[in-house]
């Protein structure tokens, strides 16, 4: 306990540190805050009837990632998600235009047209959301005060810039707070629903409608699923790096050996966020115009979380994405060239294309295994917990996806409050070396 509050003095012990720390607290603050600002003209009464009745599936979990602002239907109803859909899809598109792909390879000044362009799109992509979201409340009964058309502008309006307000909000995170911002905004989302689901299992606690096995049982998966994530995000082949001798004027430094740490994940939780806005996207879109077309209502039905079709999809999603994301991330030929510029190489491979190949082949050994497990991570609380009827709010919450994404951004955050401390000689988070050590496979 001592150890823990020396470490929370040794934070605010720096300076910059603390800045960080305080700046990320305070817009935290403000993303709450807008989820609970409401559009106007909307009857508070009767959306909480309606998300009484059809708050579970697709839209509980639009709310889960909204952190409720979606259940208020407020300036932020639609969360950070169509920002994350334009990233994905400026992303695959990199791979097949040569203009994207020649901007990404012109180093900073390239990032910033793509993000640029990235910012454009999620305007259109929140737009067309804000008006099939506003379509859904005007074809339910006494949602909307006055519906028509000045209240559809008015709400697409608000929605839209709430979402690019919340972009806003990431990015300054990433650049001057503490951890990924965008990831940062979805974990706050997540985390501001426990209270609810613990508010949920108490009640249905003392009406006798859950038995406390099953909760005991439900908390034990939530523990072990914790541990595999952990040792999921932790586990890393490491190959070793072999510098030659550095003749510097008279000084002849002799050849160090290092290695390369390649994780069996080393996208993260971004597979996680990338399948399921994939996932969700459409299938808002769909529930919002289905009750004007009967064929997207039964597509929203099917594409609803916890279904058989959308659990399939949703598996592959996330395999797809960590090999796409790690491609992006760790390019053979990139670490490759790197390493024969620095005068590294791989013990028995030859510098070059032999080296390139080498770890493409090793990092396909690596990711399968490592993707597949993350896909297994993801789906098994879920089926689980619909098994075993838990209430709907922890349901979600101990869901795969809840899990993956607030252990890997706490994880994350936690790396970069270690690496600034380590680097003015604080302890870190572990006692032993103050370091979040990795498990080499």
């Amino acid at each position: 306990m001592a150890a823990r509050g020396n470490l929370i003095v040794n934070i605010f012990k720096i300076p910059e540190l603390r800045k960080r720390v305080i700046f990320t607290f305070f817009m935290i603050l403000i993303v709450r805050i807008g989820a609970y600002i409401p559009v106007p003209g909307i009857n508070a009464v009767e959306l909480n009837k309606l998300f009484t009745q059809t708050g579970g599936g697709l839209l509980g979990f639009l709310d889960l990632f909204a952190g409720g602002a979606l259940s208020r239907f407020t300036v932020f109803a639609l969360g950070i998600m169509p920002y994350i859909s334009s990233s994905i899809i400026l992303q695959l598109l990199t791979v097949v235009i040569p203009v994207l792909e020649r901007l990404s390879k012109e180093g900073e000044v390239g990032r910033k047209k793509i993000q640029q362009i990235t910012r454009f799109s999620t305007v259109v992509i929140a737009a067309i959301q804000g008006y099939a979201l506003t379509v859904f409340m005007n074809s339910r009964p006494n949602v909307i005060v006055n519906p028509g058309i000045g209240f559809t502008i008015n709400a697409i309006v608000a929605i839209t810039t709430g979402t690019l307000f919340l972009m806003w909000i990431g990015e300054q995170i990433t650049e001057r707070g503490i951890g990924n911002g965008i990831s940062v905004v979805i974990f706050i989302g997540i985390v501001a629903r426990i209270p609810v689901a613990f508010k949920q299992v108490y009640d249905q606690l003392k009406l006798g409608e859950l038995n406390p096995i099953v909760l005991i049982l439900s908390f034990g998966i939530f523990v072990a699923i914790i541990a595999f994530v952990i040792l999921e995000q932790q586990g890393q082949r490491r190959i070793p790096i072999q510098h030659a001798k550095k003749v510097i004027g008279r000084k002849v430094y002799s050849a160090q050996a290092t290695h390369l740490p390649l994780k069996i994940n080393p996208s993260g939780v971004i597979p996680i966020i990338f399948a399921s806005s994939v996932l969700l996207f459409p299938a808002q879109i769909a529930k919002s115009l289905g009750s004007r077309v009967p064929a997207l209502d039964r597509l929203a039905a099917l594409m609803s979380p916890g279904n058989a079709l959308y659990l399939v999809l949703y598996a592959l999603l996330i395999i797809f994405f960590c090999y796409f994301y790690t491609q992006i991330q760790m390019n053979p030929i990139d670490i490759a060239d790197n390493l024969k510029k620095v005068g590294g190489y791989i013990p028995g491979i030859r510098p070059g294309v032999n080296t390139s190949t080498y770890l493409q082949r090793v990092l396909n050994r690596i990711v399968l295994p490592g993707s597949i497990f993350l896909a297994i991570i993801a789906l098994i609380p879920t089926i689980i917990q619909k098994w075993l009827g838990l209430p709907q709010e922890m349901a979600f919450l101990m869901g795969g996806t809840s899990l993956l994404i607030m252990v890997g951004v706490d994880l994350d955050t936690m790396k970069q409050i270690e690496s600034h401390l380590l680097m003015r000689h604080y302890d870190g988070f572990m006692k032993k070396g103050g370091k979040l050590r990795g498990r080499n496979l």
